[in-house]
C-alpha cells in the first residue's frame, strides 16, 4: 500500500522554524522526485520546493528561497521541508508529493497534508 505521510505542522510565531517530515512507504522512493506544495483555502495549490530523485537538483519558489530547504534521505524513505524565518504568508496546508515521469506517463502520490499556521 502506497503511503506518504506528512507531519510536523503546527502553530509558530513569525520568525520561527518548523521541519516537516514526509515519510514514504509502498513504492521505490528513490525513483521519485519529491515536491512540497502548499494551499490556502480558496486558492490553487502552489509548488514551493522540489528535489530530484537522487537529490542532485533542488528548486524553490522565489517566495521561500533562502528560508526553506528541501532534504531527502533515500536510505530511510523520507524527505523533509525545513522552514526557517517563517512569515504569516507561509500559513497554508502543506502537501508532500512524489512524482515520476516516464515517457508519456506520470505517476503521482500525495500525502494528506499538514497545517502550518504562522501567527503572533
Amino acid at each position: 500500500q502506497v503511503q506518504l505521510v506528512e507531519s510536523g505542522g503546527g502553530l509558530v510565531q513569525p520568525g520561527g522554524s518548523l521541519r516537516l517530515p514526509c515519510a514514504a512507504s509502498g513504492f521505490t522512493f528513490s525513483w521519485y522526485d519529491i515536491r512540497w506544495y502548499r494551499q490556502v483555502s480558496g486558492k490553487e495549490r502552489e509548488l514551493v520546493a522540489e528535489i530530484s530523485n537522487l537529490g542532485a537538483s533542488r528548486k524553490y519558489d522565489d517566495s521561500v528561497k533562502g528560508r526553506f530547504t528541501i532534504i531527502r534521505d533515500n536510505g530511510k524513505d523520507i524527505a523533509f521541508l525545513q522552514m526557517n524565518n517563517l512569515k504569516v504568508e507561509d500559513t497554508a496546508v502543506y502537501f508532500c508529493n512524489a512524482h515520476r515521469a516516464t515517457g508519456w506517463e506520470a505517476e503521482d502520490y500525495w500525502g494528506q497534508g499538514t497545517q502550518v499556521t504562522v501567527s503572533s
